[in-house]
């Protein structure tokens, strides 16, 4: 081995040739993300793929997911933030999947490329960490949809395990090794991300958006497959500027809900992605919706304390913050006769519009709110529970972003 010296301590090795080979000002960017969560047992992989407390034993798990800017390298970062045993991925490929489409379960010959973490095939990742694969020569270009299979030849021994349950991507598992296979016949289709929970790209400098919240912007409502989201139609609408999607339903600002509450994950989720420059914030529905109507006005001020506290974190670290104003639920569960919970929303949100402490507020209430019953969402918007939006509606939240403020 060689030895080195930088700033006179001893080194010993070599510099990787990825590294060595960066050009001055690149580094690595997040093009995708996923919230990670505890999966609930009815999310769980389906038997024989759970067996008691083992999961995916002897199994492959073949995913897509669409990168938001390109890159000509790449890693993958995948997550045991809640399992309940090391997580051993005996293999990792990456390909891009036929036709490029999502979901799909057979991938494009020719492009399948093997993973490595520190020069292994294979890689333990320990109990509530993370582990980022070595960098890959894989070009991408903004908007592709990826192919990640992974391969478990012992499984994972806990039934409590790391996911995205709310993927609305469709994920194939199959016995045996097929992280090399073009075909996986016979696979079972389920729809949610298991394991995986970044993807980075190596390019010049660039400044990203995180996206913080629940099921409207997990894409509850929207197409499977169809990468309709908001967030997703906001990509759309950009140039060359990664969005990451930290959002999950039933997720809330306060308490701990489906995965932890804003206030415990933003260190996570927001200040450890790197090259991030904004926040959207748009979450406090679910705090509002399971709160006793009783106890509204203190959700309500503890909402806008929460706010505060958010906003003060992210501009520690020089990340600007755009507070969206929370959208109607007239006629769904959480409405109440008495209005107790419309009323908290409408304080929430006049605090929002009129505080000063957000660096931009986006209106996404009045543009999707029927300006005939302001406390309902317009019929055109409504997937039909009166909470959640159809992909018309979650289009007209992305074009309520102008996007000047993220340029």
């Amino acid at each position: 081995m060689r030895r080195r010296s930088f700033l006179g301590l001893a080194v010993t090795g070599a510099l990787t040739p990825a590294v060595a080979r960066a050009a001055p000002g690149d580094r690595w960017v997040g093009t995708w993300v996923s919230m990670p969560q505890l999966t609930e047992p009815g999310n769980m992989p389906p038997p024989p793929f759970t067996d008691g407390e083992q999961v995916l034993a002897g199994a492959t798990v073949r995913q897509t997911v669409r990168v938001t800017v390109g890159g000509r390298k790449l890693r993958l970062r995948f997550s045991n933030a809640f399992g309940g045993a090391v997580l051993p991925l005996t293999s990792v490929t990456v390909a891009l999947p036929v036709d490029g489409k999502a979901g799909a379960s057979a991938t494009k010959p020719g492009t399948t490329r093997r993973v490595t973490f520190n020069g292994r095939s294979f890689v333990d990742v320990r109990v509530g960490a993370p582990a980022v694969s070595d960098p890959l020569d894989f070009a991408v270009a903004p908007g592709t949809n990826l192919t990640v299979t992974a391969y478990l030849a012992h499984g994972q021994a806990s039934s409590r395990i790391t996911s995205h349950p709310g993927s609305r991507t469709t994920s194939h598992l199959l016995a045996g090794d097929h992280t090399e296979s073009v075909e996986m016949p016979g696979a079972t289709p389920v729809d949610h991300w298991y394991f995986l929970s970044g993807v980075e790209v190596l390019r010049p400098r660039t400044s990203g958006v995180v996206v913080i919240g629940d099921s409207l912007s997990d894409g509850r409502g929207s197409t499977t497959n169809g990468n309709d989201r908001w967030p997703d139609q906001l990509v759309d609408r950009l140039h060359d500027v990664p969005v990451l999607n930290q959002a999950a339903g039933g997720n809330r600002v306060l308490d701990d809900g489906l995965g932890p509450n804003v206030l415990a994950r933003l260190d996570r989720d927001l200040l450890a992605q790197g090259g991030v420059r904004w926040l959207i914030l748009f979450e406090g529905v679910n705090d509002i919706g399971t709160a006793a109507t009783t106890a509204q006005q203190t959700v309500a001020e503890d909402l806008i304390a929460a706010y505060q506290q958010i906003v003060d974190r992210a501009h520690a670290h020089d990340i600007a913050v755009y507070g969206a104003t929370l959208t109607p639920f007239g006629g769904h569960g959480y409405d109440d006769p008495e209005g107790m919970r419309e009323s908290a929303r409408q304080t929430v949100n006049r605090w929002i519009r009129t505080s000063r402490r957000f660096d931009a507020v986006l209106d996404f209430d009045a543009a999707v709110r029927d300006p005939a019953v302001p406390r309902r969402l317009l019929p055109a918007a409504d997937v039909g529970d009166h909470l959640h939006l159809n992909p018309a509606g979650y289009r007209m939240l992305a074009h309520a972003v102008p996007l000047r403020l993220l340029h």
